[in-house]
């Protein structure tokens, strides 16, 4: 199970540098899977993750994964981090991962705030994918 995961949040990244439209309002170097706060901005940093063994059938090959998608902007309001959670969802709909497992992703949530010092936006995005692992 782990081992879907890290090639989930593997698959993230990739789509994520990958995409035009995300490209557009935030750079591929400002795009991280590390743990900080961010240094630059705008960026986008890969978080948390979660996976959840699903029965869905009696293979006993499918698994659930949550993961959390940080968007940082400084731009004293939420429109940019808005703009680039939905770039970010859109980038992220449908199959992707390969030959390694099939899977079917949704944006499930997301969450705006803003940092006390009064220009910092933070986005937190939830994504859940359903993941069949194929046999070796």
């Amino acid at each position: 199970m782990t081992d879907v995961s890290l090639a989930m949040q593997q698959a993230i990244r990739a789509r994520l540098t990958g995409d035009a439209s995300v490209l557009a309002l935030v750079p591929a170097a400002n795009i991280f899977d590390r743990h900080s706060r961010p240094e630059r901005f705008p960026c986008i940093i890969l978080g948390e993750g979660q996976a959840v063994r699903d029965n869905l059938t009696l293979a006993d090959n499918h698994v659930r994964l949550f993961s959390t998608i940080h968007v940082w902007t400084r731009d004293g309001d939420l429109v940019s981090a808005r703009a680039i959670a939905g770039a970010v969802g859109v980038a992220l709909r449908g199959r992707f991962f390969g030959d390694r497992a099939a899977v079917r992703a949704r944006y499930r949530d997301a969450r705006f705030m803003r940092d006390p010092d009064g220009e910092t936006g933070h986005g937190v995005l939830t994504f859940e994918a359903l993941v069949e692992e194929f046999a070796a």
